[in-house]
């Protein structure tokens, strides 16, 4: 199996509303009122309307955040800014507009084809930020994460989207960061510190993917591209991943083991969904 956290489906969510009710207060006259007294009562107050979304404002390019994981895959954002300098989780390197109007139509910022929009947009742009080749990134825990504006926000004109880069600390973890990312994948020392490494081998009950700086076992070293299929989806299926993994994979292990007659590898491709969320291509693995 591949990383899974890369492709979460992401659907928008909505802030709950808050309905404020006034309460009418009439008076009224005591049974030994005069009969010519006329009657007083208080005025009923006009109910105050709830108070409307304003638009967010576009964030700011090369802003970053101390996101938990949690946050960083959900839809929304709205926690403040901290300086790039200091301790933070996210690092925010594109932002765009959104295009939701077709064919005079204005489309929900929730909507599938909002969604997949920003959801190709991001992950397309993160390369030429973090530097390195394709290879690096997919062998890297550089991850790119999107978020819009609320429903509430979208109502009220806010149509931008924003790509943060994220580097993955573990199943579940964000690693924290000082500084930015950009280009950390062009130098050597970069693209061992976020490298993709694991506690075992990708095969083994346990198994985790953390970053080479981290205590590991394994290294994903290579990547081999995968060929689509004949079906709708274009997944090649199950066995002619395996097929192409095993070949290239063992080849590639041996190639830099310091016995060639004497090596373990391991291979991982994609799945169905996780074809369609855009891996098409096996990490091979070696222990390191």
């Amino acid at each position: 199996m591949t990383d899974r956290r890369t492709h979460r489906t992401r659907t928008a969510g909505t802030l709950a509303a808050v309905l404020v009710a006034g309460l009418g207060l009439t008076g009224c006259t005591s049974d030994d009122e005069p009969d010519d007294t006329v009657p007083t009562s208080t005025p009923t107050p006009t109910p105050t309307a709830p108070p409307r979304a304003t638009a967010a404002p576009i964030p700011a390019d090369d802003s970053c955040y101390r996101l938990t994981y949690e946050e960083a895959v959900s839809p929304t954002a709205e926690i403040e800014p901290v300086a790039c300098r200091g301790s933070h989780t996210s690092e925010t390197f594109a932002v765009g507009r959104i295009d939701n109007v077709v064919d005079g139509h204005l489309l929900a910022v929730d909507s599938q084809r909002v969604q997949d929009q920003v959801a190709a947009s991001c992950p397309a742009a993160l390369g030429d930020v973090v530097g390195g080749t394709v290879e690096d990134l997919r062998l890297s825990m550089l991850r790119a994460v999107w978020f819009t504006p609320s429903l509430d926000q979208a109502e009220a004109g806010a149509s931008w989207y924003r790509c943060d880069v994220v580097a993955l600390a573990g199943r579940d973890r964000l690693a924290s960061v000082r500084g930015s990312l950009a280009g950390v994948l062009d130098d050597e020392e970069g693209r061992d510190r976020y490298g993709m490494c694991g506690t075992a081998s990708p095969a083994a009950k346990g198994f985790e993917r953390v970053p080479c700086s981290a205590e590991h076992s394994w290294r994903a070293f290579e990547v081999v591209d995968l060929d689509p299929g004949d079906g709708p989806d274009g997944y090649p299926g199950r066995t002619a991943v395996t097929a192409a993994g095993e070949g290239p994979c063992e080849d590639a292990a041996a190639g830099v083991a310091e016995d060639s007659l004497d090596y373990e590898w391991a291979f991982e491709g994609p799945d169905p969904e996780q074809w369609a969320a855009g891996q098409t291509y096996i990490r091979c693995w070696s222990p390191d």
